[in-house]
């Protein structure tokens, strides 16, 4: 989505004029994504795992929820949702949440160069309802408590090091997290109705123990230029969204993933998913299902989102009818794949291998609708790179 750029220089160059609210009626922004014909064509009959792909990909469970990892003694977690792979030598690791309270944290599942499971372990213990997170560029991962005043919590994937509280990065209803490493800085999102898009500045790239917490100032509109404000306590003793006037409103903050000078994040609430561009300081739509035309919406229920080296971006669903869906970079939205006969569950935790092969993922309440029938997948297939 690199090519959905503003379409006025006076907006791109940042100028105070460019504040101004008219330009945040959106006529000077690219259409958000409409349905369309995906990469991988239609959608094929459910395979042995319910699993719904286009022709010449192939799906296996990975890990169910309270029942040990194949090649393991490790039990899985119940309820997994965010997750990021790792490189480990010639083979990677999946790192995967557990959204439970209390308890939650998180584990990890490490595979060979073949691509077959050789050791499972945990990573973090002793939080509550750890739902996304972020992959940093030093390869931790960033799990985030879904909790009023929840904490970040920076863990190892290869579970050697203990697990560090990052108190600087704020307390809030934390969802998921992003790293910049232009701007080194990382984007969070926040998972309340009213919430706000932050970023964290550390003092040191790299040392996340301190830093400044701004929050996104900017009109009430859906496209336009934005400013930052630093939030005067991250402690949240006051709730941090209501620290700073002007603070932009986002209904239910969801997933975050960057590339390319663009930060991606999805918002529940409105099933929108929205497009911060770094280097411009502009906000934009990428897809909003209420200005889909022409036939019914494919992606509601937006939740976690990863991206791909193709440049396209694979969102998850919390409900809908249980699929991934791909927006490619020529703004088309179509399924990539639907998992049947678990409508009370959610689609969580997407990510890439680090060859860009295999995509995991979870249903993260599975067949039974608990958080006890988690199931964990990899599909495997024909990427475009």
């Amino acid at each position: 989505m690199k090519r959905r750029t503003l379409l006025r220089a006076a907006v791109i160059g940042g100028s105070s004029a460019a504040l101004g609210g008219t330009l945040w009626r959106g006529a000077a922004y690219a259409a958000p994504a409409q349905p369309g014909a995906g990469p991988y064509g239609a959608l094929g009959s459910p395979d042995a795992n319910g699993v719904r792909l286009p022709a010449g990909f192939t799906s296996r469970v990975i890990a169910r929820s309270r029942q040990t990892v194949a090649g393991t003694s490790y039990t899985w977690h119940d309820a997994p949702d965010g997750g990021a792979c790792y490189a480990d030598g010639s083979g990677w690791i999946y790192v995967s949440n557990s959204e439970i309270n209390p308890s939650g944290g998180a584990s990890a599942v490490t595979f060979s160069s073949a691509g077959a499971v050789t050791g499972a372990y945990r990573v973090l213990s002793g939080t509550r309802q750890n739902c996304a997170g972020g992959k940093t560029p030093w390869n931790t991962w960033l799990s985030c408590e879904e909790v009023d005043r929840g904490y970040v919590y920076e863990t190892d994937p290869w579970g050697v090091k203990a697990a560090v509280r990052r108190d600087a990065m704020g307390r809030f209803k934390h969802e998921a997290a992003a790293a910049d490493p232009v701007r080194r800085t990382v984007y969070l999102t926040e998972d309340v109705t009213d919430g706000c898009f932050y970023r964290f500045t550390p003092t040191t790239w790299g040392d996340l123990s301190s830093g400044k917490l701004e929050v996104m100032v900017a009109g009430s509109g859906t496209s336009g230029p934005v400013t930052w404000a630093t939030v005067p306590d991250p402690t949240g003793a006051t709730a941090t969204r209501n620290q700073v006037a002007g603070a932009k409103r986002f209904n239910g903050g969801e997933g975050c993933y960057y590339a390319n000078d663009t930060c991606w994040f999805t918002t529940k609430g409105d099933n929108r998913v929205w497009q911060y561009d770094a280097a411009a300081r502009t906000i934009e739509l990428a897809y909003d299902d209420s200005l889909v035309t022409g036939g019914t919406a494919p992606l509601t229920g937006v939740d976690n989102v990863t991206g791909a080296s193709s440049g396209d971006l694979y969102v998850a669903e919390d409900g809908g009818n249980m699929e991934i869906c791909v927006i490619t970079p020529d703004d088309v939205v179509a399924p990539f794949l639907r998992v049947d006969g678990q409508s009370g569950s959610e689609i969580t935790g997407p990510a890439f291998s680090p060859d860009g092969r295999r995509l995991y993922f979870s249903s993260q309440r599975g067949t039974s609708g608990s958080s006890s029938g988690g199931i964990t997948y990899e599909v495997t297939g024909p990427f475009r790179g």
